[in-house]
């Protein structure tokens, strides 16, 4: 058993928003190495989340109204399969207020989405 099951869903809640919010200063200081790391980390995450009954990733949605935008942004990437409307909400307002650099993945997400060659799951 790893660390990450032993772990509540709120638990598993804030370490991804500890994660991602070192993801976007590991991003603007273009610490790539650091952010591939990062990234692994969240997905590990999101992953415990997602095997849990009923997939937990819900849980997630808390983040939505997280003070920085890369956490919003993550969060809702991982909820898009299971809250579609309200995670592509957050993912446009990134795009509306221009928050960059996020706002720029933001965008291509939406670009993807509509294309159909993002399909969430």
């Amino acid at each position: 058993m790893n660390a990450l099951q032993n772990m509540t869903v709120e638990e598993l809640v804030q370490l991804f928003s500890e994660i991602t919010a070192k993801q976007g200063d590991a991003l603007r200081h273009y610490k790539i190495q650091q952010y591939k790391k990062l990234f692994a980390q969240m997905m590990g995450v999101a992953n415990e989340l997602k095997s849990r009954p009923g997939d937990q990733r819900r849980a997630l949605m808390v983040l939505y109204e997280h003070p920085l935008p890369k956490v919003r942004l993550m969060a809702a990437h991982m909820t898009l399969a299971l809250a579609y409307p309200a995670a592509r909400a957050v993912i446009q307002n990134i795009v509306d207020k221009k928050e960059w650099p996020f706002a720029g993945d933001a965008g291509m997400t939406l670009d993807n989405l509509d294309s159909g060659f993002y399909k969430p799951t």
